[in-house]
């Protein structure tokens, strides 16, 4: 319990400070911004004022100019809070013209009067004769002052929500991918684990240890299935892992009629892949290049890399595409096309051909990535 008091009061210490630490830098970069535009005005002041052959000094220049526009900057903390509390949208819009216009009227009277309070500090002259000039001089350009800080406010205001509103939209285009994969995903293992069941209850009539070995073997893989069934990507020796766990039950069925032959370089075995991608795709090579010939079947799977991508191919020697009928792409090919466009978007490939010693070649395309650091 003094342990998550401890904890608790330090993860709150540490939100303060890092909303004081937040709040500091914006009023350090607002002080910033109204000393830069007080210096721009003071060095044109500076200059008009020596071609025209006034003897104004540079500190002079400064001092006129910083003291006008850190009093614009002291005033633009209540505009800004009028702006956000006030806005145009449908429906406000004749209140807020009211509140804005009263409130630059105010902004401009309580400038010229902070401005001459400021002059007699200056020692430049009395309230009275710096009151006058700036009611004179400045009421207008007060004015302007006053709705610009407005204007960039509402700017700012509108950026914010908009930002906020583009964060909002990814996000909830982030859980609907989510939730698409994740409906995908249990599509998938009932899938395979009603062909699964269907293989055991065939032999079960022929082999019952062959059977039951197949039972004890897909209880080991389903448990390996659901404990990744979370993780949308796996590493590729995970994923071969996977694979030869249900190799080892269609190896019990198929006995010396099913070869398999895996070819991956070890720099390669790191990289992400969907999980269980590969899976479907030797099932659909053992169904349709194996389980309909007497002949021993083989199938090869291979991983490369080229131009900065994986490649991954699973080939079987079995009949390959059919010359004249369409391509029928069962649950377990189309699953993997919709994945894979879900995961990558256009920055995958899917192709189905046929292999050069004969049967079907299934070549996946993904991006090269490892745990941690995309290459």
């Amino acid at each position: 319990m003094a342990a998550s008091r401890f904890y608790a009061h330090r993860l709150c210490n540490m939100s303060i400070n890092d909303t004081l630490r937040k709040r500091g830098i914006r009023w350090l970069l607002g002080f910033l911004f109204w000393t830069f535009i007080g210096l721009s005005f003071a060095f044109q002041f500076y200059i008009s004022s020596a071609k025209a052959d006034l003897d104004v000094s540079w500190k002079q220049a400064v001092s006129f100019a910083l003291g006008d526009w850190y009093v614009f900057a002291l005033l633009a903390i209540p505009v800004v809070s009028l702006a956000r509390r006030f806005g145009f949208e449908s429906g406000s819009r004749l209140k807020s013209a009211v509140v804005h216009g009263c409130g630059s009227v105010a902004f401009s009277l309580a400038f010229i009067v902070l401005r001459a309070w400021v002059g007699t500090w200056q020692g430049a002259a009395s309230f009275l004769e710096a009151f006058r000039p700036l009611l004179v001089k400045t009421w207008h350009f007060n004015l302007v002052i006053y709705w610009v800080i407005v204007a960039v406010s509402f700017a700012f205001d509108y950026y914010r929500k908009y930002r906020e509103r583009e964060l909002s939209a990814a996000e909830l285009e982030k859980q609907l991918a989510q939730a698409r994969l994740q409906a995908l995903q249990m599509q998938l293992n009932p899938h395979f684990l009603f062909n699964s069941l269907h293989s055991i209850s065939a032999l079960m009539h022929q082999d019952v240890e062959g059977a039951d070995r197949m039972i004890a073997r897909l209880s080991d893989l389903l448990r390996a299935a659901l404990g990744s069934s979370d993780t949308q990507e796996v590493t590729l020796r995970e994923e071969f892992d996977l694979l030869q766990r249900y190799l080892a039950i269609e190896q019990i069925r198929f006995g010396d009629r099913l070869k398999v032959r895996i070819e991956a370089p070890p720099e390669l075995l790191d990289a992400l892949v969907p999980n269980l991608i590969l899976q479907p795709l030797v099932e659909n090579a053992i169904r349709h290049g194996i389980e309909l010939r007497a002949k021993p079947g083989r199938i090869e799977l291979r991983a490369q890399r080229a131009n900065g991508a994986l490649v991954l191919e699973v080939s079987d020697n079995g009949p390959g595409l059919p010359s004249s009928e369409p391509i029928h792409e069962g649950v377990g090919l189309s699953n993997a096309r919709t994945r894979l466009r879900t995961l990558y978007g256009d920055a995958h490939g899917l192709e189905l051909g046929q292999a050069p010693e004969g049967g079907l070649l299934v070549r996946l395309t993904l991006p090269f990535r490892t745990a941690g650091k995309p290459s």
